[in-house]
Parts: C-alpha cells; sequence; structure tokens
C-alpha cells in the first residue's frame, strides 16, 4: 500500500550539534543504533559510509524514521566497523606512511564485501528475531555502505526494497543483478558511464530510479556532508526526501 508523498516528508534538518533521537543496543555483536517505533512493522537498514557512525548520518537515520513513521518504520544502523572506520587524515595531502599503511589495512577488510553480504544476512536474521512483527525489511547504503546493498539485493535479498545514495564500486553486473525496487542517488564524484549503465538497466523493467545530483560531491548525504553549505544542506534535505518517498511506495506496496 503506497502512502501519499506529504506523509513522506522528512523535517527540518539541523545544521550544527545534532542530537540523536534513537538508542544504541547490541545485536550480533554490533553495537546498532535504532530510531522508531518499539514494535515496527517495517524495517529499514541504513549502512553507513566509510568513515563510520557521524552527526549526519545519525540525522539521516532519524529523518527517515520521521518520514517513513506513517509505515510504523523503525531505523537500524549497525556500527559494523565498530568504532574503527575511516579516517580523514589518511585522505589529506599531508598523509604520511603511517596513514598509508593504515588505509591499505583497513581498505583491505573493508572491500570484501562477499563477507560484509554475509555479515549483513546474519544481522537481519538476529533483527527478525528481535521484531517477529516486521514484515518487509529494506535497506538503503551510503558509499561503501552502497556496495553492500547492492550485492544483498540480488538472488535471495532479505529486502523488500533497496537503494545507495554517493554509491562506492559501482559495477554494471551488479545493476544487473539487483531483483528488487532500488534507488541511486549518484553525486558528481562518480563514473558517469556507469551511473549511466545503472540507470539504463534499472529504469527498464526493473522498477528502479537512478538520479545523478549534479552540483553535489560524493559524501552529500553521509559524514562528508558540510551541511553549514545552503547547497549541500538544501540537496541533503531534497535526498532524504526522495528516499523516504521512493521507500514509502515500495517497502509497503
Amino acid at each position: 500500500m503506497a502512502t501519499s508523498k506529504a506523509c513522506n516528508t522528512i523535517p527540518p534538518v539541523t545544521v550544527a550539534d545534532y542530537k540523536e533521537k534513537g538508542t544504541w543496543e547490541t545485536v550480533a555483536d554490533f553495537p546498532v543504533y535504532i530510531t522508531g517505533p518499539p514494535t515496527p512493522t517495517t524495517a529499514l537498514l541504513l549502512i553507513y559510509d566509510a568513515f563510520g557512525v557521524s552527526p549526519q548520518t545519525l540525522q539521516g537515520a532519524d529523518l527517515l524514521s520521521s518520514a517513513l513513521s506513517p509505515l510504523n518504520t523503525t531505523i537500524i544502523m549497525p556500527d559494523f566497523f565498530r568504532g574503527n572506520a575511516a579516517k580523514a587524515a589518511w585522505f589529506s595531502p599531508d598523509a604520511g606512511e603511517a596513514e598509508a599503511a593504515e588505509k591499505a589495512v583497513f581498505w583491505a577488510t573493508a572491500t570484501e564485501y562477499e563477507k560484509w553480504s554475509q555479515v549483513t544476512r546474519n544481522l537481519v536474521a538476529e533483527l527478525r528475531k528481535k521484531w517477529e512483527g516486521v514484515g518487509a525489511w529494506g535497506s538503503l547504503g551510503l558509499c561503501w555502505g552502497g556496495k553492500v546493498v547492492a550485492v544483498t539485493s540480488g538472488k535471495d535479498t532479505p529486502w523488500k526494497v533497496s537503494g545507495q545514495v554517493h554509491p562506492g564500486a559501482l559495477k554494471k553486473e551488479d545493476a544487473g543483478a539487483i531483483t528488487i525496487p532500488h534507488i541511486v542517488l549518484a553525486s558528481n564524484g562518480e563514473d558517469a558511464t556507469v551511473v549511466q549503465q545503472y540507470k539504463d538497466i534499472l529504469e527498464n523493467g526493473k522498477n528502479g530510479v537512478v538520479e545523478t545530483y549534479p552540483t553535489m560531491h560524493h559524501g552529500w548525504m553521509g559524514a562528508r556532508a558540510n551541511l553549514s553549505n545552503d547547497d549541500n544542506l538544501k540537496e541533503y534535505a531534497r535526498g532524504y526526501n526522495q528516499c523516504a518517498s521512493f521507500f514509502a511506495e515500495h517497502l509497503n506496496a
């Protein structure tokens, strides 16, 4: 059952000093941020970007929770990296050998996508035990998390609907394997050729949406969001509204 788009609009975005509205629990040995009703009937797993837990992403989870409240949806964001996420210093022009070595070790593990696919499926299995009343699950991933969502959206997917924003490691083959409604919001930092391949595949018989936000940098809805910048703030809100509308249409359809 689809709901009115007016019912799936996020509240105003907080620019600075955001105070999270949810709670933290431990599920399957992972810290998990949970925001939404205690007895949901639908749920959405939000998988963060490589920089891990950030105020911008926590706010994104809360915004989705508010927008999807008519569907009685709880948003769950696991801290898969357990506090050991990528560091901004690794990407600085002044980064030295120590930072390069740390970065290499991190990415070697982070890019084991089949492993993270199984970790995600195991977590969802535990969450199903916690919320037996949830009849439909969706997932949205940011950057690194988008790749994890993509590779779990094919055969035997646990999701009813899924999506990616400023997606990482895009591959045409992933798009071809997706079997459910799927949304992609790309930035100006992704490979435009692969984004177009995704669009050609998902918008031709796969019930998908692919849109590029041409003025936005990679990370505008996640840890690299600069909400003090008016354009980023506007497009951050538009992106979460667009995701909320898409998930509302398909999560409870």
